[in-house]
C-alpha cells in the first residue's frame, strides 16, 4: 500500500503527458513481460480452471480498467494530495463489501472505522465545493470511482486467493488487463513518442514495476494470511506515502482541510488495528 500510495503522484505525472488509456496498455504489457518469466520459473507452468480465469479476467476488469480509468481522470482535475486522500476510503468500501458479498462478520469498531474513513472523504469533497473548486471536486469523485474499481478486484482477488500460486495470478490479470486496454490505446498511438524522452520513460518504468509486479505479488502473498476485511483496513497507509510525494517531489500545498483529512483518516486505522480484549 506504500508502493501504491507513492504511485500516486507518478500516475498524476504520466496523465499530464500520456494518454489514460495508453499509460495502463503499457503498464500493463511491461509488467507480463516481467511476470511470464518469473511465473515459470518460479512456478512452473500452472494451468488455472475456467473459474480462477474468469475470476481473473474479472479482476482485470475493475482492479486495472475501472481503477486507472477513475484514478488518472480524476489526477488530471485534483491533485495527488487529495487523490491519496480519497483513495483511503478503500478500506470502508472493501468493508462493506466483505460483510455484504463474502459474509465476513465485522465489528462494531470495524463499522465505526469504515464510517470515519467515510467522513475524511467527505470533507474534502464538501471543503472544494464550498470554496468552489467544482474542478477538485470532480476530480476527487473520479478517482472514488476507482476506489470502487478496487475494491471489487480486493475481493475478488480474496476469493482466489490460494487456488492460483502468485506470480502466475499476478501474470494471467495483467495479460487479461493489457488485452482489454490495447483496443482503447490505438486511437493514441502516435503519443508513444513521448516516451523519448528518458524520464518520462523512467517514470513509466518504475510505474509499471512497482503497481503492477511488485504490488501484485505482495497483495497477492498477503491476502493468503489475512482476511478481505483486514487487508482493507491496511490501504489507509496508502494516502500517507501519496501526501509525502505530493508535498516533497509535486511541492503540492498540505492545508488544514488535508490534516482535518488525515486525522480522520488516522483515527479509522487506529480504531480497525487495535487489538481486542478477550482474545489471545
Amino acid at each position: 500500500m506504500v508502493l501504491v500510495g507513492a504511485n500516486v503522484g507518478v500516475a498524476k505525472l504520466l496523465a499530464e503527458a500520456l494518454p489514460i488509456p495508453m499509460i495502463a496498455c503499457l503498464r500493463c504489457l511491461l509488467a507480463c513481460l516481467v511476470l511470464w518469466p518469473l511465473a515459470r520459473v518460479m512456478e512452473g507452468r500452472v494451468r488455472p480452471r475456467p473459474a480462477a480465469l474468469r475470476n481473473l479476467g474479472l479482476q482485470a476488469l475493475f482492479g486495472t480498467v475501472l481503477y486507472n480509468a477513475g484514478l488518472l481522470a480524476g489526477l488530471r482535475l485534483t491533485t495527488a494530495l487529495e487523490g491519496g486522500l480519497v483513495l483511503a476510503t478503500l478500506p470502508a468500501v472493501v468493508a462493506f463489501g466483505s460483510a455484504l458479498w463474502l459474509r465476513e462478520r465485522l465489528g462494531a469498531r470495524q463499522w465505526a472505522a469504515a464510517a470515519l474513513a467515510v467522513v475524511g472523504m467527505a470533507v474534502i469533497t464538501i471543503a472544494r465545493l464550498g470554496a468552489g473548486g467544482g474542478g477538485h471536486a470532480l476530480g476527487n469523485l473520479l478517482v472514488f470511482g476507482g476506489v470502487m474499481g478496487e475494491a471489487a478486484y480486493v475481493l475478488l482477488a480474496k476469493r482466489l486467493a490460494g487456488q492460483v500460486p502468485v506470480v502466475t495470478a499476478s501474470f494471467w490479470m495483467q495479460a487479461f488487463s493489457a488485452a482489454l486496454l490495447v483496443p482503447l490505446s490505438l486511437p493514441w498511438v502516435g503519443a508513444a513518442a513521448a516516451l523519448a524522452e528518458p524520464r518520462l520513460a523512467g517514470l513509466l518504468v518504475f510505474h509499471s514495476l512497482t503497481a503492477s509486479v511488485l504490488c501484485l505479488l505482495l497483495w497477492y502473498a498477503g491476502l493468503r494470511q489475512v482476511p478481505a476485511g483486514t487487508a482493507g483496513i491496511f490501504t489507509t497507509l496508502l494516502p500517507a506515502s501519496a501526501a509525502v510525494v505530493a508535498v516533497v517531489v509535486l511541492g503540492e500545498q498540505f492545508t488544514p482541510v488535508h490534516g482535518l483529512g488525515f486525522l480522520l483518516m488516522g483515527a479509522s486505522l487506529l480504531l480497525a488495528t487495535w487489538p481486542g480484549r478477550g482474545r489471545g
